[in-house]
């Protein structure tokens, strides 16, 4: 799996990118939230992506920062939204306003986001509902470019995966956190609060 990929940007044409990494030039695909935040051409640029392997294509997907890529991996999980939708979806609203749309079961506005229809709307509603409260406390910690995950972000993360509640995590982490402290520090001081 191609995780990151860093290099000299070639060509920007939406929602193709063409990226020079050592010689080789990697085509991947990003949402509009991704351009606006790219240098000019012919200046490096280092972007997460996912790769999507199909019987006729393997497709890059790249994202500028972690969020936008955990959101893009949640929409295609979703029947009925494949890559091109969800690129369209991260295009039309930013992840914050995304995840509130949610939170707040607000179909109507998730309906005019591009390719979502009504029944689309309330699929993704129903099935994001629960991931809204873990998203909108990783982008409570500062939104920052690939390769630069505030320590704050990536103890949620981490915490996620070790299976705690979206409210148990924002809690913990709230609790203990401390401007200058270390994810593993983070961790550490919410892993004791969690077991008291």
């Amino acid at each position: 799996m191609i995780g990151r990929i860093t290099g000299k940007i070639l060509s920007k044409q939406p929602p193709l990118l063409l990226v020079d990494v050592m010689g080789v030039g990697y085509e991947l695909e990003a949402p509009m939230s991704t351009f606006y935040r790219l240098p000019a051409t012919g200046e490096n640029v280092s972007l997460l992506t996912h790769l999507t392997v199909r019987e006729d294509a393997h497709l890059l997907f790249g994202f500028f920062t972690q969020a936008e890529k955990d959101l893009f991996r949640d929409l295609i999980r979703i029947s009925g939204i494949g890559p091109k939708s969800a690129l369209s979806i991260l295009s039309g609203v930013n992840v914050e306003d995304f995840w509130s749309m949610v939170r707040a079961g607000d179909a109507a506005r998730l309906v005019k986001l591009p390719g979502i229809g009504k029944k689309t709307a309330e699929r993704l509603l129903i099935e994001m509902r629960d991931k809204a409260g873990a998203a909108e406390a990783a982008i409570g910690a500062v939104m920052s470019p690939a390769g630069t995950a505030a320590p704050l972000q990536e103890a949620r993360a981490a915490l996620t995966a070790l299976g705690y509640k979206p409210a148990e995590i924002q809690r913990f982490t709230e609790a203990v956190y401390k401007d200058g402290m270390t994810t593993e520090q983070i961790i550490q001081e919410a892993l004791k609060r969690a077991v008291r």
